[in-house]
């Protein structure tokens, strides 16, 4: 009964700290992303669809590509603002997320 009321404290505790973890959290990278990758973009799929760009992400090891693409807006919105790595002098880098704005 005593390990069953561990667990399941122990259990609560790895989930009640899972939304802070998550909730605006910056990981900061010590060493600057590379130079972005010239992408070639291809024919819109529509009318209604914009671009977003390609950008590096960080996986806890190196910076990976994640590859442009197309996208259809929300309703009431018209332009994606691409992310981009911010530079904190005592920190290092750390991502600032992609939004659509009107």
């Amino acid at each position: 009964m005593r390990r069953l009321f561990g667990f399941i404290v122990a259990s609560g505790l790895v989930v009640a700290m899972a939304p802070a973890a998550q909730a605006g959290a910056r990981v900061y990278v010590r060493v600057g992303p590379p130079t972005a990758v010239v992408e070639v973009q291809t024919a819109a799929p529509s009318p209604h669809h914009v671009w977003v760009a390609g950008y590096h992400r960080w996986d806890g090891g190196a910076y990976v590509w994640v590859p442009g693409r197309w996208a259809v807006p929300p309703p009431h919105y018209t332009v994606w603002v691409g992310g981009h790595w911010v530079n904190s002098p005592h920190h290092g880098w750390y991502w600032a997320e992609g939004h659509w704005r009107h």
